[in-house]
């Protein structure tokens, strides 16, 4: 949950700390603008939010890592929210008050989680999970996105080395099986998940592993 925190902590910084025209960069998101992506950012929260409030006594079913399914492919673009996120981040106009609603917003979030008992069951997506492991879900999500807001801006500050060491294990875990010890966290989430394609050494060094990428989570 401190993991959480910290990671959570660290991309909305980041995203404070971006210029007005950053706003229209693109990001690691294919299709998706930093301001889309932003957007996104502020309906996760939300989410998170619901969630936290959203308590069951149901057993559960899901961890911190089957959270994640795996898909066939990426929506490209067709997904119905997807496209609303575009429109809802250009109606904002001004990026300050797109930084200003995930302030708001993302702030809350992150209280909440702060003030949750993590041994609660809580009921999202048809699932059940522990408040801590559905919070241990999210330190992925939050470096994923975290890298997407600084593809293309090398002067924001990039998500933490133990976010991304947290990351890559459970990366590790959905994937059933390991990648090579010689490459970086980081790249080993970019390559994983579509964000980068590999080199032919890459390739040749993944073997078999090939055949399952990109894990395209949802």
């Amino acid at each position: 949950m401190d993991l959480f925190s910290e990671s959570w902590g660290a991309l909305r910084a980041a995203v404070a700390g971006l210029g007005d025209a950053d706003f229209g960069e693109a990001s690691g998101c294919a299709g998706w603008l930093v301001r889309d992506l932003v957007c996104h950012l502020v309906i996760d929260a939300q989410d998170v939010l619901i969630t936290l409030v959203t308590p069951s006594e149901a057993e559960a079913t899901h961890d911190s890592v089957s959270y994640w399914a795996v898909a066939e492919a990426a929506a490209a673009g067709e997904d119905p929210l997807d496209a609303l996120i575009v429109r809802l981040a250009a109606a904002y106009g001004d990026p300050g008050l797109l930084k200003f609603h995930l302030d708001d917003v993302g702030a809350a979030a992150g209280r909440a989680a702060e003030l949750a008992d993590p041994r609660t069951r809580v009921s999202t997506q048809d699932m059940v999970l522990t408040v801590s492991d559905y919070l241990s879900a999210y330190v992925l999500e939050w470096t994923l996105h975290h890298l997407d807001l600084v593809a293309h801006l090398p002067q924001a500050p990039g998500p933490s080395i133990e976010g991304l060491a947290e990351s890559r294990d459970m990366i590790e875990q959905i994937a059933g099986a390991g990648f090579p010890a010689s490459w970086s966290d980081k790249d080993v989430l970019l390559i994983s998940t579509g964000r980068r394609d590999p080199s032919d050494l890459e390739k040749t060094q993944l073997g078999e592993l090939t055949k399952k990428l990109p894990l395209v989570l949802g």
